[in-house]
């Protein structure tokens, strides 16, 4: 069949925020990129609630602050529980870590739809060439490596477009990951998720009133994400044990999980559902945590949820999206710019982003223990941390998306897929016979652990003014001046991590 051929610098699939954020990236250092996305935007997808991090580092490196907050999302100045053995809900605040600065101690609650469209628009903006109703159908090779990609537009011709570079953006349906490695699903979060939208239901008095509130019961957990005064995002989290109830309909189902937990029914007495438009309609999601044996291969990389996700119930689905984009733009940035190596690049980013998933991974299975009450959850965090801060300070500096450093000797071999499965079995099982996965405490760590995601937001508030950062593990690479591509670390730099 004859193929229109186009050629580009990269070629990303798909355009949530984890190909908009590695594609605008990308065109900002002038490469010719090509976005290709099988829906159109504005569309409806999940993950509502985000992180500081995403929104005052990454959008203000996109250049994307003032219209994020000119777009009216609903502010979050952290989150609010009714977990473990305390009948009463508790709350985690932002402002609570050191290293986030007060006018900074907040994120938002977005409709995806409006959020995911600022981000691709804004790509657009920056010069990235985006398709939408351009269905991926295939990988191009040439020697084995990846070099382009095959596609049908949006008048069903097939095209293809050959690229130094391919970006898988495209979620958990990727149809690519397994040319990259093996997917490696959870034992531990074998969950699946119910969820709708409903009008007018209840909010806790402010400041509280933006905050993701988590309620757990008998049989899982709910969010309920306030994304207007009046629009609510609620999803039951169930083990998959209890998908048996969903056979006798969703809408049986949800209000059978409602009446379960006393606080969701409480904030939703006077609610209505929404049953017409984009929210209209009560969804299902299976198979919340799974990491790929590789992040990457010859000519094409994994980011986002074609990469790995955990359970939501922290909200770090865009954090990990965002921050993997960030990561691979600079390592794409630093082998086409400066001719850098590409085995070099692409494993900073692959142990910094692997990293940044293990320490959400391991905390998590920790919170998941519903007989423990906060106190204990903030300590699991500081050991996840090997922080001799505040327990306090150390649970929020985690969920806040502050924990991007890691040690040398605590990287995966990502070459031996069974070491993998054995490091989440430990992560899983922590009295297992092997040693715990991140070694001994360390003092002091803290610092150090949370210095990245705090580098990324100082450069996005003063650029090439911040001083040189550390590496983040022996022989690594630090980002540049401007952020935007991996450079080797300085004398000065080396000497001050000593």
């Amino acid at each position: 069949m004859q193929r229109n051929i186009e050629n580009f610098d990269v070629v990303v699939i798909g355009g949530g925020p984890a190909g908009s954020t590695s594609s605008t990236i990308l065109a900002m250092q002038n490469h010719r990129v090509l976005l290709l996305d099988r829906d159109t935007f504005p569309r409806y997808q999940i993950g509502e609630s985000l992180l500081p991090a995403t929104i005052h580092g990454i959008c203000k490196i996109l250049g994307l602050s003032e219209e994020i907050n000119k777009a009216g999302f609903v502010r979050k100045l952290g989150g609010t529980f009714r977990w473990g053995t305390n009948p009463t809900p508790w709350t985690f605040n932002f402002s609570t870590a050191s290293t986030i600065s007060a006018p900074k101690a907040y994120a938002y609650q977005v409709e995806r739809a409006k959020f995911d469209n600022l981000l691709l628009r804004n790509a657009i903006h920056n010069g990235v060439e985006v398709r939408e109703r351009h269905a991926v159908t295939s990988l191009v090779f040439e020697d084995g490596r990846v070099c382009g990609v095959d596609f049908v537009d949006a008048d069903g011709k097939p095209k293809r477009a050959l690229a130094k570079y391919v970006i898988d953006a495209s979620g958990h349906q990727s149809k690519v990951y397994h040319h990259v490695g093996e997917r490696i699903y959870s034992n531990f979060f074998q969950n699946l998720a119910l969820f709708g939208y409903f009008e007018n239901g209840e909010r806790f008095p402010p400041p509280r009133d933006g905050n993701i509130f988590c309620a757990a019961f008998s049989e899982g957990w709910f969010w309920y994400i306030p994304l207007s005064p009046t629009l609510t995002s609620v999803g039951a989290v169930v083990g998959k044990e209890h998908a048996e109830l969903l056979k006798g309909g969703y809408e049986q189902a949800m209000n059978h999980f409602i009446a379960s937990c006393p606080e969701i029914s409480r904030l939703l007495s006077n609610a209505t559902r929404v049953t017409e438009g984009m929210y209209g309609q009560l969804r299902v999601r299976k198979d919340w945590s799974y990491t790929n044996e590789k992040f990457w291969a010859p000519g094409v990389v994994l980011i986002g949820d074609a990469a790995c996700f955990i359970d939501p119930v922290f909200s770090s689905g865009v954090h990990l999206a965002t921050y993997s984009a960030l990561l691979t733009a600079r390592s794409i940035n630093s082998i086409l710019i400066d001719g850098m190596d590409e085995t070099l690049c692409f494993g900073e980013f692959e142990k910094r982003y692997r990293r940044e998933f293990r320490n959400f991974y391991e905390f998590l299975t920790a919170f998941y223990d519903m007989h423990q009450n906060e106190d204990s959850y903030f300590w699991r965090a500081r050991k996840v941390l090997h922080s001799e801060k505040s327990i306090e300070e150390a649970f929020v500096t985690l969920v806040a998306g502050g924990s991007s450093l890691y040690d040398e000797d605590q990287l995966v071999d990502t070459e031996n897929i069974e070491k993998i499965k054995q490091e989440l079995h430990e992560l899983e099982n922590p009295e297992a016979d092997a040693a715990p996965y991140f070694g001994a405490e360390k003092d002091a760590f803290l610092d150090v652990l949370v210095q990245e995601a705090t580098q990324i937001q100082t450069q996005a508030s003063v650029g090439a003014r911040r001083g040189d950062e550390q590496p983040l593990f022996e022989g690594g690479l630090i980002p540049s001046a401007d952020g935007l591509r991996w450079r080797a670390a300085s004398s000065a730099a080396l000497a001050a991590g000593d």
